[in-house]
């Protein structure tokens, strides 16, 4: 956790009672978070996942949780838009959650889970989505996928195919040869 994640001074911070924690939803978002890392996700989905697993580990776990701040900004429709904005002008780039937060004044924690509220879905799912349109566009125009992948942001064509197809039901290669208009969506 970044040293403005916490209220300073006295924050009490979280108690843990026991070593061993059964808790499914905690397990699950440490396991999303082993995955990213082992696969070298983009930064964003690191810090991303890193976050929901601290605050799952606060939730089900302590005995007293941390008090983190901006919980009365964290669902700020302005403050959301602002990141929103950003990640809209530099999606191909690996913003970090820091930038972000900066950005929308408030902290990491506040800012995943108020973009949440706000939109529905974490910050590197959006900027996932913005690749995948620019990455659709560019093989519309007949760019080769791994062009097109490194352009859009993507860390290779491996990446791209996985996330294309999931998302599109068609590989990227596929896509670009198709007769215009064939996988419209």
């Amino acid at each position: 956790m970044g040293h403005h994640d916490v209220v300073p001074g006295d924050s009490g911070l979280p108690l843990f009672g026991t070593p061993v924690v059964d808790s499914p939803a905690l397990s699950r978002a440490v396991a999303r978070l082993h995955t990213a890392v082992v696969e070298t996700a983009p930064r964003p989905v690191v810090e991303e996942r890193l976050t929901a697993a601290v605050l799952a580990l606060s939730r089900d776990a302590a005995t007293r949780p941390a008090r983190l701040p901006d919980r009365q900004s964290e669902a700020d429709p302005t403050a959301m838009a602002q990141a929103r904005s950003l990640l809209r002008e530099r999606f191909a780039e690996n913003i970090a959650a820091d930038e972000l937060a900066r950005v929308a004044g408030c902290s990491r924690f506040a800012l995943y889970r108020g973009f949440r509220t706000v939109y529905g879905f974490a910050p590197s799912d959006y900027q996932r989505d913005l690749r995948l349109r620019r990455t659709r566009a560019l093989l519309a125009e007949g760019t080769a996928p791994s062009t097109a992948a490194a352009e859009a942001g993507f860390a290779d064509q491996a990446h791209l195919t996985r996330w294309f197809t999931r998302t599109y039901g068609v590989t990227p290669a596929a896509y670009r040869t198709a007769p215009h208009g064939e996988f419209q969506q």
